[in-house]
């Protein structure tokens, strides 16, 4: 048995951005990998609406920051073999960070703690890592969000390409969302059912080389 951490924000929790609730269970992507892989396969979701790679956000009811919950995660669901880390969009709020360079520094953190944090699982290696770049952020003509993400969508059009020398620099995978999917005008940051369940067809592929599948 093999088994996957799915470690994101409301993308990977599945934000409906029609409603303002979740997608339904078999549209979030998470999901539609987990079927795709099949039942030798866990697929965890850890998906927290509003999760930064790496920094707070003081007015948050929880704590959203990515690098201090991480260890917890991996202490939670250990052992581990692959870790999926999608994050890096709410970073683009200019009140939290408001660049891809930060969003980059934040994910460069986390794949060492997922190197470096010792589970006491047992095992011998530490899980592998697959570093996804979301969807970058469109135009919307909702109020708050467009001034929530001030300045977001042209940064957010550079984590795709920041991300990947990144993943070459430190050996792991890498997956470009936005080569599969798009965020949705709605609120311009999160995605319909169809381009969520296109993110877990999409990353299927690469998990499987990943994990010799």
């Amino acid at each position: 048995m093999k088994t996957i951490l799915c470690y994101g924000d409301s993308i990977t929790w599945g934000s409906n951005a029609e409603t303002g609730g979740r997608h339904a269970y078999e549209d979030r992507w998470p999901n539609v990998l987990q079927k795709a892989l099949g039942p030798d396969v866990e697929v965890i979701t850890d998906g927290l609406r509003g999760r930064t790679t790496g920094f707070d956000e003081h007015l948050a009811a929880c704590d959203r920051n990515g690098v201090r919950i991480l260890p917890t995660s991996l202490y939670t669901h250990a052992p581990l073999d692959l870790v999926i880390i999608m994050l890096g969009s709410n970073d683009m709020k200019p009140a939290i960070a408001g660049t891809a360079l930060a969003a980059m520094q934040g994910m460069r953190r986390l794949v060492e703690i997922v190197r470096t944090s010792p589970t006491r699982d047992g095992s011998e290696e530490p899980p592998a890592v697959l570093i996804v770049a979301p969807p970058p952020l469109c135009e919307t003509a909702n109020p708050e969000y467009a001034a929530m993400f001030a300045g977001g969508v042209e940064q957010s059009k550079m984590l795709a390409s920041l991300y990947a020398d990144l993943a070459d620099e430190v050996g792991c995978g890498f997956f470009d969302a936005g080569s599969v999917a798009k965020t949705t005008p709605v609120d311009g940051v999160h995605l319909d059912a169809e381009n969520t369940r296109a993110i877990g067809r999409g990353i299927e592929p690469i998990v499987r080389v990943m994990l010799g599948l």
